[in-house]
């Protein structure tokens, strides 16, 4: 059963990011760590006692397609009016639309637990809130004011629209086209992977389009943004016919089964009827102006399901007898968590979920100061940051939380491979994550080019910079405080020199960087939690408790056996490249 890290979260928020987050905190007056404290609280009791019991249910069901729509499995629909009556859909949204305004570091914590009790149920309010963002920073007054209020309470649910059959991640292909039509457009195309594009849950869908106005230039500088609502809206908001856009096919997937994965027509008879948001041609623009927000909501959910992947192989652990202690002969069997194998992979599994969590919500406190900060070069510099920040979230977590996952099954021996402990499916499910919102591959390359390529390094070199001097002034009176600082402070000095390294391959090719993009990206996010891990053994080794020795004693683990692989990942990005550069497709 799923019990939330609330004392883990209470702590990165409250304790380990309090400096980051206060200077935000000025501008939500209604905000305090009590009123977060309450909030969490009751997250965590819904996604206890709702979401969670639906998580293997609705695995073993999944959604249902028929000619007349998508439904969800037993009970989700039910849960889905508990999550609207609680007001959930409003967390993190600007009050002028009904939302309750609170800190981004609070809605990512929140997320990371319904993202945990069931990851299925959380996609469909987080493209929800994806949808309504970028309609609130790009739509029209009117165009606001018809959907976002709807969308906010929840009565409608939104989607993004982007993929084609041929395209895949190069939006730049989509053929979806958009033929003008008064102050309206019909579109006609086919889209895929459009997550809870149909379902049962409200009367409306609000799908976010991504299409190609006819006459329009060609790649991605031809691409405009369409509001196409599932049934046509009038002026009052009152709901009129259905729209010219149907669900033909879901996807028979690997996980997340009670998430519909929808294949989606629009125009198969006079067109799909759609609005313009925006200026025509600048539709990618406008979708990556949230991209930031996306992509922290994937980036989040590998550490939330690792979560409770290792949650269940410590209960299994603690209760499946195998085997004598090491050492002792003639000795009764004992439960396997004694086994020191055992022991290294769980530990393994929860210093890896606590400094991916610590990560997430350095990076979403961080956006924050980027929106709030009432200085303008500090929210330039928080904003710089951030973008730096995202791509390492997205991928990072993501990769980690499959091998996380993985290691779960492995706990379980022969039993994690048996479908009824249901240790499987937070492996299949978890595996997504990693493609959602651009690969792993596709975030690296983001992250060579745009945030560290684009500037020569400046926002990577004063993150840099910031961390080895706190690790410097960090002078704990633990020791194992101090093999964690040293640790952390060794890994920094090779993400230097592999940075230093990495814009040098830039420098003499693009290939060279893209080569060893993934593997920085590895090493940015062991190196960054390190250093965040090591702030929190300091804090640890200066509190009493049981919660805080667990603390200092996973942060000397990760030290001792995760962030020895930055040594590793350094020699790749300094020399790695040439191996792939030197290597013709045909070989392969």
């Amino acid at each position: 059963m799923y019990r939330a890290p609330l004392k883990d979260i209470e702590f990165v928020l409250g304790e380990l990011l309090a400096e980051q987050s206060l200077a935000a905190r000025q501008s939500f007056p209604d905000y305090s760590p009590e009123l977060a404290t309450s909030i969490l609280g009751e997250a965590a009791r819904f996604a206890e006692t709702v979401l969670e019991p639906l998580n293997k249910t609705g695995d073993r069901e999944g959604a249902h397609w028929s000619a007349t729509g998508v439904t969800a499995p037993a009970g989700f629909k039910a849960a889905y009016r508990q999550f609207v009556e609680g007001g959930w859909p409003q967390l993190g949204v600007s009050p002028d639309y009904g939302g309750q305004a609170v800190p981004q570091t609070l809605t990512t914590a929140v997320q990371e637990i319904w993202a945990a009790a069931n990851l299925s149920f959380k996609l469909c309010p987080m493209l929800t809130h994806g949808a309504a963002h970028a309609l609130e920073l790009t739509g029209s007054e009117a165009q606001r004011a018809l959907y976002l209020p709807r969308m906010v309470s929840g009565q409608w649910t939104g989607t993004m629209v982007l993929t084609e059959p041929h395209a895949g991640s190069d939006l730049g292909l989509i053929r979806t086209r958009a033929v003008p039509q008064g102050d309206r457009y019909r579109l006609f195309g086919q889209k895929i992977f459009i997550t809870w594009g149909e379902h049962d849950y409200t009367e409306n869908i609000v799908h976010m389009v991504l299409a190609r106005i006819d006459g329009a230039p060609a790649g991605t500088r031809g691409i405009s943004l369409f509001i196409v609502p599932k049934v046509l809206v009038g002026p009052d908001g009152r709901l009129g016919e259905r729209n010219d856009v149907r669900c033909v096919s879901i996807e028979h997937k690997l996980g997340i089964h009670a998430s519909p994965t929808c294949v989606m027509a629009f125009g198969e008879r006079d067109g799909a009827i759609g609005y313009l948001v925006g200026e025509p041609n600048r539709g990618l623009e406008y979708m990556f102006i949230m991209m930031n927000t996306a992509r922290l909501a994937v980036g989040l959910e590998g550490y939330a399901v690792a979560e409770r992947a290792f949650q269940q192989a410590a209960d299994w652990a603690r209760s499946r007898v195998q085997g004598a202690p090491l050492g002792e002969r003639g000795a009764a069997s004992t439960t396997i968590v004694h086994h020191p194998d055992v022991k290294r992979m769980l530990l393994t599994m929860k210093a890896s979920v606590e400094a991916m969590r610590a990560l997430t919500l350095y990076a979403a406190a961080t956006l924050d100061l980027a929106a709030h900060h009432p200085e303008p070069a500090q929210r330039a510099a928080a904003q710089a940051r951030g973008d730096l920040l995202i791509p390492i979230v997205k991928g990072w977590c993501t990769e980690l939380g499959i091998e996380t996952c993985s290691l779960g099954i492995q706990v379980h021996g022969g039993m994690g491979f048996i479908e009824e402990t249901g240790a499987a499916q937070f492996l299949r499910d978890v595996r997504i994550t990693a493609i959602y919102e651009g690969t792993t591959g596709i975030q690296a390359n983001d992250l060579i080019g745009r945030k560290v390529g684009r500037d020569g390094g400046a926002a990577m070199g004063a993150l840099i910079a910031e961390m080895r001097a706190e690790l410097e002034r960090l002078k704990p009176a633990a020791g194992a405080a101090v093999a964690v600082r040293d640790a952390a402070s060794e890994a920094v000095g090779l993400l230097t020199a592999a940075t230093r390294a990495l814009l040098a391959a830039a420098g003499a090719s693009p290939t060279r960087a893209a080569a060893v993009a993934v593997p920085y990206l590895e090493l940015c996010g062991l190196t960054m939690a390190g250093w965040l891990m090591a702030r929190a053994a300091a804090m640890a080794a200066e509190r009493d408790g049981p919660f805080y020795s667990a603390k200092l004693a996973t942060a000397r683990f990760y030290a001792e056996q995760l962030l020895p692989r930055t040594l590793a990942l350094a020699r790749i990005v300094e020399r790695g490249w040439a191996s792939v550069e030197g290597t013709a497709p045909e070989l392969i």
